[in-house]
């Protein structure tokens, strides 16, 4: 029994702040719904303190808006906010990418191979979360090679705000990213190839933002 320790305040917290992200950028909550920290907490099975806690972090990132002594509520998916996380992100991902190239080896272009594959099955069987998921998995490899931690918050930090349009989109019968584009991503970081592999990354973001244009 020693080895059972309490499970620390921010691990809770983390926990409530990811269960809230994830079922606001699926769509489970809906925007403009309003969430309760006590209904919240009894779903997820915590106290109102984490998910207090969660409520702040997700305000301060554009998920949740909160009028004090009123409401806390889902914020509606706007074209120009994701247009401009869009931005951010696609920057963040050209930074890590120019870093991780050289860096790659063949195990982690291995793990993108396969990650595109995945997100390629994903789009053939119309699967949008797995197909997100695989995505997210194939541009991670960069982001944790290039080792930059500032850059992998800031991916962390605005990235769910594209994935709510994202989803929205496929589900109106819109197209997930191109496998394609990836694989030139792929391939280019397979030779080592910074320019190509950079140029490639900032195509795919850009794509993002002309998604965000198309919701205006």
């Amino acid at each position: 029994m020693d080895a059972i320790r309490p499970i620390p305040r921010t691990l809770l917290r983390d926990r409530a702040y990811e269960a809230i992200r994830d079922a606001i950028v699926a769509g489970d909550i809906a925007p403009g719904a309003v969430v309760r920290d006590a209904e919240l907490a009894e779903r997820l099975g915590l106290s109102r303190a984490p998910v207090r806690d969660a409520f702040s972090r997700l305000v301060d990132e554009g998920l949740l808006e909160s009028k004090p002594q009123s409401y806390t509520r889902v914020t509606p998916v706007v074209a120009a906010d994701v247009r401009d996380a869009a931005a951010v992100v696609g920057a963040m991902h050209e930074l890590v990418t120019r870093a991780a190239v050289p860096r790659l080896l063949a195990d982690h272009v291995g793990a993108m191979r396969d990650s595109n594959a995945r997100f390629a099955a994903a789009v053939r069987d119309g699967d949008v979360s797995a197909a997100l998921r695989a995505d997210d998995e194939l541009h991670d490899v960069l982001v944790r090679v290039s080792g930059n931690r500032a850059a992998a918050a800031t991916v962390a930090r605005y990235t769910p705000l594209i994935r709510r349009l994202e989803r929205r989109r496929f589900g109106e019968g819109g197209n997930c990213r191109s496998a394609g584009l990836h694989d030139e991503l792929i391939d280019a970081c397979a030779v080592g190839d910074v320019d190509e592999a950079v140029r490639v990354t900032a195509e795919i973001w850009r794509g993002l933002e002309d998604l965000a244009d198309l919701d205006t």
